[in-house]
Protein backbone atom coordinates (compact mmCIF):
# COMPACT_ATOMS: atom_id res chain seq x y z
CA UNK A 1 0.00 0.00 0.00
CA UNK A 2 1.69 3.65 -0.78
CA UNK A 3 1.98 5.75 1.57
CA UNK A 4 -0.55 8.40 0.27
CA UNK A 5 -3.33 5.61 0.38
CA UNK A 6 -2.53 4.44 3.66
CA UNK A 7 -3.30 8.38 4.66
CA UNK A 8 -6.44 8.39 3.33
CA UNK A 9 -7.48 4.79 4.99
CA UNK A 10 -6.02 6.02 8.42
CA UNK A 11 -8.91 8.94 8.34
CA UNK A 12 -6.66 12.41 9.58
CA UNK A 13 -8.38 15.71 9.03
CA UNK A 14 -6.07 16.18 6.33
CA UNK A 15 -6.42 12.56 4.73
CA UNK A 16 -5.92 13.25 0.76
CA UNK A 17 -3.72 16.20 0.89
CA UNK A 18 -0.54 16.39 -0.84
CA UNK A 19 1.90 18.65 0.02
CA UNK A 20 5.37 18.94 -1.27
CA UNK A 21 7.80 20.39 1.78
CA UNK A 22 11.30 21.97 0.49
CA UNK A 23 12.26 23.97 3.53
CA UNK A 24 14.50 23.37 5.91
CA UNK A 25 15.28 23.79 9.43
CA UNK A 26 12.33 24.37 11.09
CA UNK A 27 9.72 27.37 10.46
CA UNK A 28 9.07 25.16 7.33
CA UNK A 29 9.71 21.75 8.52
CA UNK A 30 7.47 22.43 11.68
CA UNK A 31 4.56 23.68 9.77
CA UNK A 32 4.84 20.55 7.35
CA UNK A 33 4.58 18.60 10.55
CA UNK A 34 1.48 19.94 11.88
CA UNK A 35 -0.17 19.03 8.84
CA UNK A 36 1.34 15.59 8.51
CA UNK A 37 0.31 14.65 11.89
CA UNK A 38 -3.19 15.27 10.80
CA UNK A 39 -2.84 12.83 7.74
CA UNK A 40 -1.33 15.12 4.83
CA UNK A 41 0.98 13.11 2.85
CA UNK A 42 3.80 15.45 3.02
CA UNK A 43 7.06 14.75 0.73
CA UNK A 44 10.21 16.40 2.18
CA UNK A 45 12.44 17.60 -0.97
CA UNK A 46 15.77 17.66 0.28
CA UNK A 47 19.21 19.56 -1.16
CA UNK A 48 22.03 16.68 -2.17
CA UNK A 49 23.62 17.82 1.40
CA UNK A 50 20.23 17.58 3.37
CA UNK A 51 18.72 19.44 5.48
CA UNK A 52 21.57 20.90 8.03
CA UNK A 53 19.39 19.83 10.85
CA UNK A 54 20.12 16.36 10.49
CA UNK A 55 23.85 17.44 11.75
CA UNK A 56 22.76 19.61 14.25
CA UNK A 57 23.65 17.60 17.33
CA UNK A 58 24.55 15.78 19.90
CA UNK A 59 22.49 13.61 20.61
CA UNK A 60 22.87 11.88 17.50
CA UNK A 61 20.66 8.59 16.26
CA UNK A 62 23.24 6.54 14.91
CA UNK A 63 22.10 4.45 11.95
CA UNK A 64 23.46 0.91 10.95
CA UNK A 65 24.75 2.40 8.22
CA UNK A 66 26.74 4.69 9.33
CA UNK A 67 25.09 7.84 9.11
CA UNK A 68 23.21 9.49 11.80
CA UNK A 69 20.39 12.33 12.12
CA UNK A 70 20.44 14.97 15.07
CA UNK A 71 17.57 15.21 17.63
CA UNK A 72 16.86 18.87 16.18
CA UNK A 73 15.97 17.36 12.93
CA UNK A 74 14.32 14.12 14.45
CA UNK A 75 11.86 16.29 16.65
CA UNK A 76 10.25 18.51 13.37
CA UNK A 77 10.26 15.85 10.76
CA UNK A 78 7.91 12.85 11.35
CA UNK A 79 5.38 11.33 9.16
CA UNK A 80 7.04 12.91 5.83
CA UNK A 81 8.70 10.70 3.24
CA UNK A 82 11.61 11.95 1.92
CA UNK A 83 13.43 12.46 -1.69
CA UNK A 84 16.61 14.89 -2.62
CA UNK A 85 16.73 16.43 -5.60
CA UNK A 86 19.47 19.24 -6.61
CA UNK A 87 16.85 22.10 -7.44
CA UNK A 88 19.84 23.68 -9.25
CA UNK A 89 19.58 22.13 -12.63
CA UNK A 90 16.72 22.17 -14.58
CA UNK A 91 16.51 18.37 -14.76
CA UNK A 92 16.22 18.59 -10.98
CA UNK A 93 13.68 21.38 -11.02
CA UNK A 94 11.44 19.07 -14.07
CA UNK A 95 11.15 16.67 -11.38
CA UNK A 96 9.71 19.01 -8.82
CA UNK A 97 7.06 20.30 -11.78
CA UNK A 98 6.31 16.61 -11.95
CA UNK A 99 5.53 16.39 -7.93
CA UNK A 100 3.65 19.41 -8.61
CA UNK A 101 1.22 18.22 -10.54
CA UNK A 102 -1.20 16.42 -8.35
CA UNK A 103 -0.17 18.40 -5.25
CA UNK A 104 -2.24 21.08 -3.04
CA UNK A 105 0.53 22.87 -1.27
CA UNK A 106 3.99 23.58 -1.53
CA UNK A 107 5.98 24.96 1.18
CA UNK A 108 9.45 26.40 0.50
CA UNK A 109 11.87 28.87 2.25
CA UNK A 110 14.18 29.42 0.37
CA UNK A 111 16.06 33.26 -0.09
CA UNK A 112 13.38 35.25 -1.23
CA UNK A 113 13.95 35.25 -5.28
CA UNK A 114 15.25 31.79 -5.66
CA UNK A 115 11.97 30.53 -7.04
CA UNK A 116 11.97 33.13 -9.51
CA UNK A 117 15.59 32.62 -10.53
CA UNK A 118 14.44 28.76 -11.38
CA UNK A 119 12.19 29.78 -13.05
CA UNK A 120 9.53 28.86 -10.56
CA UNK A 121 7.87 31.70 -9.10
CA UNK A 122 4.25 32.01 -8.39
CA UNK A 123 2.83 34.79 -9.99
CA UNK A 124 5.18 34.06 -13.53
CA UNK A 125 4.66 30.23 -13.62
CA UNK A 126 2.97 28.09 -10.60
CA UNK A 127 0.04 29.88 -10.83
CA UNK A 128 -0.41 29.62 -14.12
CA UNK A 129 0.79 25.84 -14.62
CA UNK A 130 -1.40 24.93 -11.15
CA UNK A 131 -4.03 27.19 -10.50
CA UNK A 132 -5.18 25.50 -7.47
CA UNK A 133 -1.96 25.08 -5.31
CA UNK A 134 -1.31 26.71 -2.34
CA UNK A 135 2.61 27.98 -2.36
CA UNK A 136 3.60 28.98 1.13
CA UNK A 137 7.03 30.87 1.60
CA UNK A 138 8.49 30.61 5.01
CA UNK A 139 11.24 33.94 4.67
CA UNK A 140 12.99 36.30 6.91
CA UNK A 141 11.82 39.77 5.93
CA UNK A 142 9.41 39.38 3.09
CA UNK A 143 10.43 40.30 -0.71
CA UNK A 144 9.37 44.10 -0.13
CA UNK A 145 10.05 46.90 2.56
CA UNK A 146 13.50 48.03 3.17
CA UNK A 147 15.09 44.67 4.32
CA UNK A 148 13.16 42.54 1.50
CA UNK A 149 15.21 39.52 0.54
CA UNK A 150 16.98 39.61 3.28
CA UNK A 151 17.75 36.47 5.47
CA UNK A 152 16.21 36.02 8.92
CA UNK A 153 16.99 34.10 12.11
CA UNK A 154 15.21 33.69 15.04
CA UNK A 155 17.69 35.16 17.80
CA UNK A 156 18.19 37.86 15.54
CA UNK A 157 14.23 38.53 14.83
CA UNK A 158 13.81 38.13 18.86
CA UNK A 159 16.13 41.32 19.07
CA UNK A 160 14.83 43.61 15.89
CA UNK A 161 11.38 42.81 16.98
CA UNK A 162 11.49 44.27 20.20
CA UNK A 163 10.60 40.86 22.18
CA UNK A 164 13.86 40.37 23.47
CA UNK A 165 13.90 43.57 24.54
CA UNK A 166 11.24 42.88 27.49
CA UNK A 167 12.91 39.46 28.49
CA UNK A 168 15.00 39.27 31.37
CA UNK A 169 15.61 41.61 34.30
CA UNK A 170 15.60 44.98 34.24
CA UNK A 171 18.78 46.96 33.86
CA UNK A 172 20.30 43.60 32.76
CA UNK A 173 19.97 43.48 28.56
CA UNK A 174 17.65 42.04 26.67
CA UNK A 175 17.69 38.21 26.73
CA UNK A 176 17.22 35.59 24.22
CA UNK A 177 13.78 33.32 24.82
CA UNK A 178 15.61 29.87 25.17
CA UNK A 179 12.86 27.90 22.48
CA UNK A 180 13.20 29.59 19.35
CA UNK A 181 9.52 30.86 19.73
CA UNK A 182 9.60 33.02 16.44
CA UNK A 183 10.73 29.82 14.12
CA UNK A 184 7.87 28.22 15.81
CA UNK A 185 5.38 30.93 15.98
CA UNK A 186 6.01 31.42 11.69
CA UNK A 187 5.67 27.35 11.19
CA UNK A 188 2.23 27.83 13.27
CA UNK A 189 0.77 30.79 11.12
CA UNK A 190 2.21 28.96 7.85
CA UNK A 191 0.01 25.92 8.74
CA UNK A 192 -3.05 28.36 9.81
CA UNK A 193 -2.30 30.51 6.18
CA UNK A 194 -2.38 27.02 4.44
CA UNK A 195 -5.34 25.78 5.82
CA UNK A 196 -6.95 29.06 5.10
CA UNK A 197 -6.18 29.08 1.77
CA UNK A 198 -7.11 25.73 1.31
CA UNK A 199 -10.91 26.56 2.36
CA UNK A 200 -11.18 29.85 0.82
CA UNK A 201 -10.07 27.02 -2.25
CA UNK A 202 -13.59 25.26 -1.64
CA UNK A 203 -15.42 28.22 -2.91
CA UNK A 204 -13.05 29.80 -5.87
CA UNK A 205 -11.07 27.09 -6.75
CA UNK A 206 -7.87 28.66 -7.23
CA UNK A 207 -4.88 28.50 -4.76
CA UNK A 208 -3.18 31.53 -3.92
CA UNK A 209 0.15 32.66 -2.33
CA UNK A 210 0.83 32.22 1.36
CA UNK A 211 3.31 35.27 2.40
CA UNK A 212 4.70 34.21 6.10
CA UNK A 213 8.12 35.92 7.26
CA UNK A 214 9.49 35.68 10.89
CA UNK A 215 9.38 39.49 11.06
CA UNK A 216 5.22 39.41 10.99
CA UNK A 217 5.12 36.88 13.19
CA UNK A 218 7.83 38.04 15.55
CA UNK A 219 5.69 40.98 15.84
CA UNK A 220 2.52 39.31 16.37
CA UNK A 221 3.71 37.79 19.47
CA UNK A 222 4.40 41.15 21.30
CA UNK A 223 1.59 41.07 23.63
CA UNK A 224 0.69 42.55 25.84
CA UNK A 225 3.40 44.71 25.52
CA UNK A 226 2.98 46.29 22.33
CA UNK A 227 -0.42 47.12 23.25
CA UNK A 228 0.50 48.77 26.54
CA UNK A 229 3.03 50.95 24.22
CA UNK A 230 0.64 51.60 21.84
CA UNK A 231 -2.11 52.75 24.04
CA UNK A 232 0.11 54.16 26.83
CA UNK A 233 3.22 55.82 24.47
CA UNK A 234 5.22 54.57 27.51
CA UNK A 235 8.36 52.18 26.55
CA UNK A 236 7.71 48.33 27.84
CA UNK A 237 10.89 47.29 30.42
CA UNK A 238 11.94 43.53 31.14
CA UNK A 239 9.99 42.46 34.14
CA UNK A 240 11.74 39.28 34.96
CA UNK A 241 8.97 36.70 35.61
CA UNK A 242 6.59 39.08 36.54
CA UNK A 243 3.78 40.50 34.40
CA UNK A 244 3.42 44.04 33.41
CA UNK A 245 -0.58 44.06 33.43
CA UNK A 246 -1.32 41.74 36.69
CA UNK A 247 0.26 41.08 40.01
CA UNK A 248 0.45 38.72 41.55
CA UNK A 249 2.33 37.21 38.35
CA UNK A 250 5.69 35.68 39.52
CA UNK A 251 7.91 33.06 41.02
CA UNK A 252 8.70 32.02 44.39
CA UNK A 253 10.78 30.58 46.51
CA UNK A 254 9.16 27.76 48.30
CA UNK A 255 11.07 24.76 50.82
CA UNK A 256 11.27 22.37 48.29
CA UNK A 257 11.80 24.34 44.81
CA UNK A 258 10.19 27.36 43.01
CA UNK A 259 6.79 27.98 42.39
CA UNK A 260 4.82 30.19 39.78
CA UNK A 261 1.80 32.35 40.69
CA UNK A 262 -0.78 33.54 37.86
CA UNK A 263 -3.61 35.61 40.09
CA UNK A 264 -5.90 36.64 37.69
CA UNK A 265 -8.52 38.33 39.65
CA UNK A 266 -9.71 39.90 43.13
CA UNK A 267 -11.40 36.41 44.43
CA UNK A 268 -8.04 34.19 43.42
CA UNK A 269 -5.84 36.99 45.49
CA UNK A 270 -8.32 36.33 48.54
CA UNK A 271 -7.71 31.98 48.13
CA UNK A 272 -3.87 32.35 47.66
CA UNK A 273 -3.05 34.24 51.04
CA UNK A 274 -5.81 32.53 53.04
CA UNK A 275 -3.68 29.58 52.03
CA UNK A 276 -0.64 31.08 53.14
CA UNK A 277 -1.93 32.11 56.06
CA UNK A 278 -1.89 35.60 55.24
CA UNK A 279 -5.65 36.75 54.65
CA UNK A 280 -4.91 39.98 56.42
CA UNK A 281 -3.03 40.50 52.99
CA UNK A 282 -6.76 40.44 51.00
CA UNK A 283 -8.14 43.85 53.03
CA UNK A 284 -5.00 45.75 52.75
CA UNK A 285 -5.42 48.87 51.10
CA UNK A 286 -2.46 48.14 49.06
CA UNK A 287 -3.65 44.80 47.51
CA UNK A 288 -7.38 45.31 47.40
CA UNK A 289 -7.04 45.65 43.56
CA UNK A 290 -4.80 44.42 40.58
CA UNK A 291 -4.44 47.78 40.05
CA UNK A 292 -2.96 48.86 43.34
CA UNK A 293 -1.40 45.48 43.85
CA UNK A 294 0.38 46.49 40.49
CA UNK A 295 1.27 50.22 42.06
CA UNK A 296 2.83 48.04 44.79
CA UNK A 297 3.99 45.53 43.20
CA UNK A 298 7.38 45.59 45.09
CA UNK A 299 6.31 45.37 48.62
CA UNK A 300 3.33 42.77 47.66
CA UNK A 301 6.67 40.28 46.69
CA UNK A 302 7.96 40.69 50.17
CA UNK A 303 4.84 40.36 51.89
CA UNK A 304 4.38 37.10 50.29
CA UNK A 305 7.49 35.63 50.15
CA UNK A 306 7.67 34.68 53.88
CA UNK A 307 4.03 32.78 53.02
CA UNK A 308 5.77 30.78 50.58
CA UNK A 309 8.97 29.98 51.90
CA UNK A 310 7.30 27.62 54.43
CA UNK A 311 4.90 25.58 52.32
CA UNK A 312 5.28 22.83 50.50
CA UNK A 313 5.57 24.21 46.80
CA UNK A 314 4.35 20.37 45.25
CA UNK A 315 0.94 20.21 48.13
CA UNK A 316 0.53 24.17 47.46
CA UNK A 317 0.49 24.15 43.63
CA UNK A 318 -2.15 20.73 43.55
CA UNK A 319 -4.16 22.96 45.88
CA UNK A 320 -4.37 26.16 44.22
CA UNK A 321 -5.00 24.88 41.07
CA UNK A 322 -7.93 22.73 42.22
CA UNK A 323 -9.38 25.87 44.31
CA UNK A 324 -8.97 27.99 40.53
CA UNK A 325 -5.78 29.67 40.96
CA UNK A 326 -3.22 29.00 38.12
CA UNK A 327 0.16 27.75 39.82
CA UNK A 328 2.39 25.63 38.88
CA UNK A 329 5.84 24.10 40.08
CA UNK A 330 9.07 25.32 38.16
CA UNK A 331 9.63 21.64 36.27
CA UNK A 332 12.77 20.67 34.47
CA UNK A 333 12.11 19.11 30.92
CA UNK A 334 12.60 15.48 32.28
CA UNK A 335 10.07 15.66 35.02
CA UNK A 336 7.74 17.93 33.24
CA UNK A 337 7.70 15.16 30.06
CA UNK A 338 7.29 12.40 32.53
CA UNK A 339 4.73 13.61 34.63
CA UNK A 340 1.24 11.72 35.27
CA UNK A 341 -0.50 14.38 33.77
CA UNK A 342 1.88 14.56 30.53
CA UNK A 343 1.47 10.45 30.33
CA UNK A 344 -2.11 10.61 30.94
CA UNK A 345 -1.98 13.32 27.32
CA UNK A 346 0.60 11.30 25.41
CA UNK A 347 2.39 14.13 25.38
CA UNK A 348 5.47 11.56 24.30
CA UNK A 349 5.18 9.83 21.49
CA UNK A 350 7.44 7.23 19.44
CA UNK A 351 7.81 7.73 16.00
CA UNK A 352 9.72 5.16 14.62
CA UNK A 353 12.99 4.69 16.54
CA UNK A 354 12.40 7.71 18.42
CA UNK A 355 10.44 9.33 20.73
CA UNK A 356 9.23 12.67 19.89
CA UNK A 357 6.74 15.30 21.17
CA UNK A 358 3.35 14.52 19.77
CA UNK A 359 1.19 16.54 18.69
CA UNK A 360 -0.64 19.66 20.71
CA UNK A 361 -4.11 19.34 18.52
CA UNK A 362 -6.68 16.74 19.48
CA UNK A 363 -9.70 15.77 17.32
CA UNK A 364 -12.61 13.99 18.29
CA UNK A 365 -13.22 12.21 15.27
CA UNK A 366 -10.08 12.81 13.07
CA UNK A 367 -7.08 12.75 15.69
CA UNK A 368 -3.71 12.93 14.65
CA UNK A 369 -1.28 10.58 14.88
CA UNK A 370 2.30 9.44 14.57
CA UNK A 371 2.20 6.77 11.31
CA UNK A 372 5.74 6.53 10.15
CA UNK A 373 8.92 7.90 11.85
CA UNK A 374 11.25 10.88 10.94
CA UNK A 375 12.90 9.63 7.50
CA UNK A 376 16.09 8.72 6.42
CA UNK A 377 17.65 10.56 3.68
CA UNK A 378 16.25 9.86 0.28
CA UNK A 379 14.76 6.67 1.90
CA UNK A 380 11.11 7.13 -0.30
CA UNK A 381 12.63 8.26 -3.82
CA UNK A 382 11.90 5.36 -5.50
CA UNK A 383 8.10 4.98 -4.13
CA UNK A 384 7.84 8.90 -4.84
CA UNK A 385 9.41 9.07 -8.26
CA UNK A 386 7.47 5.87 -9.20
CA UNK A 387 4.09 7.61 -8.14
CA UNK A 388 5.59 10.28 -10.45
CA UNK A 389 5.04 7.76 -13.62
CA UNK A 390 8.86 7.43 -13.76
CA UNK A 391 10.23 4.06 -15.19
CA UNK A 392 12.80 2.09 -13.29
CA UNK A 393 15.15 2.96 -16.32
CA UNK A 394 13.86 6.74 -15.89
CA UNK A 395 15.22 6.65 -12.08
CA UNK A 396 18.42 5.07 -12.65
CA UNK A 397 18.85 7.93 -15.20
CA UNK A 398 18.38 10.35 -12.48
CA UNK A 399 20.56 8.90 -10.01
CA UNK A 400 23.56 8.18 -12.55
CA UNK A 401 23.36 12.20 -14.02
CA UNK A 402 22.90 13.13 -10.11
CA UNK A 403 19.43 14.83 -10.30
CA UNK A 404 18.45 12.55 -7.19
CA UNK A 405 20.10 11.32 -4.82
CA UNK A 406 20.27 8.32 -2.38
CA UNK A 407 23.27 9.30 0.28
CA UNK A 408 24.26 12.98 1.21
CA UNK A 409 26.69 15.10 -0.26
CA UNK A 410 29.16 16.81 1.40
CA UNK A 411 28.34 20.11 2.46
CA UNK A 412 30.53 23.01 -0.21
CA UNK A 413 33.07 24.52 2.26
Amino acid sequence: MTQAKATEETGGALAGLKVVDLSRVLGGPYCTMILADHGADVIKVEPPQGDETRSWGPPFEEHDDGSRDASYYLGVNRNKRAIAIDLRVPAGREVLLRLLEDADVLVENFKTGTMEKWNLGYRDVLEKRFPRLIHCRVSGFGADGPLGGLPGYDAVLQAMSGLMSVNGELGKGGVRMATPMIDLATGMFSAIGILMALQERTRSGRGQFVDSTLFDSASALLHPQGANYLLSGKRPLPLGNAHPNVAPYDKWSTRNGEIFIAVGNDRQFRILVEMLDQPQLADDARFASNAQRLVHRDELRVALAQGFSHADGHVLAEKLLRAGVPAGMVMPIDQALNSPHARARGTVVQAGDVRTIGTPIKLSRTPGKVRIGPPRFGQDEESILRQCGYSESEIARLRRDGIVFQHRKAAPE
